[in-house]
């Protein structure tokens, strides 16, 4: 394994391998024998801000025997439009990997290519993959499991989470149910990539969460949206996940949300306090799926 750009381009295998290290990582968090990062420097360069993302990687390399290097577009010559490629290729000589949240997916391939140094998706426009590897985590320990689960993703269908989810499921074998109006939902071009049956998108919310044991959602007006606001509050208010709609789903289901979490929006204040030992354990999983990518692009050096 020597990048994580994305879940679309990562191996099943790999996939497998990051979710039984994590369990192994997560009982043993205070072994300090194991330090696959030692005399290793990683930068993190972030063009978006972030608490969990932030806090679970810097916390990550820590523990593994690294060192960080923050890096926001008011430290580095990318926010006075340096292209990314020489920026990767000064990096590519002094840091061991890069940790990269930012907008556009090419920009961490052409990162990878010039750099020459792993590179660890922490969120672009298209993708969240670390988020999505915490969740399936959660799912492991809450549900036993996400074979043949059924997985409904509410509210805004066409974003970085739902594709993530999508190509989750596509390779994992479990049902994702694309919950959100229509001009909402992915589109037919990009739906058409997936051949196995297990994505399907229903608008109705009664309908979709039949029988789930996952329900989840996502903000409705990302970074970058806030001109929207009032539009997409509107459009999407009736996707809420709330604790009448959990009602319907299987028994045992469970909510999850990737955070921050608006209240009264996306999720109602009921259901996300009635849920939140999962929601934070959850989030709390981010740092250990991300231990255990850093652990395996390690070993493959």
């Amino acid at each position: 394994m020597n990048h994580l750009l994305s879940l679309e381009t990562m191996s099943v295998e790999d996939m497998r391998r990051v979710l039984d290290l994590a369990q192994h990582l997560k009982a043993n968090r205070h072994d300090p024998s194991y330090q696959p990062l030692a005399g290793q420097s990683w930068a993190m360069i972030f063009m978006k801000a972030s608490t969990r993302t932030r806090v679970s990687f810097e916390v990550g390399v820590q523990e593994l025997g690294g060192r960080v290097l923050y890096l926001n577009s008011a430290d580095t010559q990318l926010g006075r439009k340096e292209p990314i490629r020489d920026t990767a290729r000064v990096l590519g000589r002094m840091v061991h990997g890069a940790i990269i949240r930012t907008f556009a997916q090419q920009d961490l391939v052409d990162f990878a290519h010039f750099g020459k140094i792993p590179v660890i998706n922490a969120l672009t426009d298209d993708e969240h993959p670390c988020q999505v590897l915490a969740d399936l985590l959660t799912m492991i320990e809450l549900l036993g499991g996400y074979e043949n689960k059924k997985v409904v993703f509410m509210g805004d269908g066409d974003n970085n989470m739902s594709k993530s989810w999508m190509w989750a499921a596509e390779k994992l074998g479990f049902d994702l149910v694309i919950c959100a109006p229509p001009a909402y939902q992915p589109s037919a071009e990009y739906l058409a990539q997936f051949n196995s049956g297990r994505i399907t998108c229903e608008p109705d919310p009664a309908t979709a969460v039949a029988e789930a044991h996952v329900l989840y959602t996502d903000v409705w007006v990302s970074m970058g949206m806030e001109e929207e606001t009032k539009k997409r509050l509107a459009d999407l208010a009736a996707w809420q996940i709330n604790s009448p709609l959990v009602k319907l789903a299987a028994p045992g289901a469970i909510v999850m949300h990737c955070l921050p979490a608006y209240r009264g929006q996306e999720i109602s204040e009921e259901c996300l306090e009635a849920h939140a030992d999962t929601i934070f354990q959850e989030a709390e999983n981010r740092l250990h799926a991300q231990k255990a990518i850093l652990s395996l692009i390690a070993e493959s050096r």
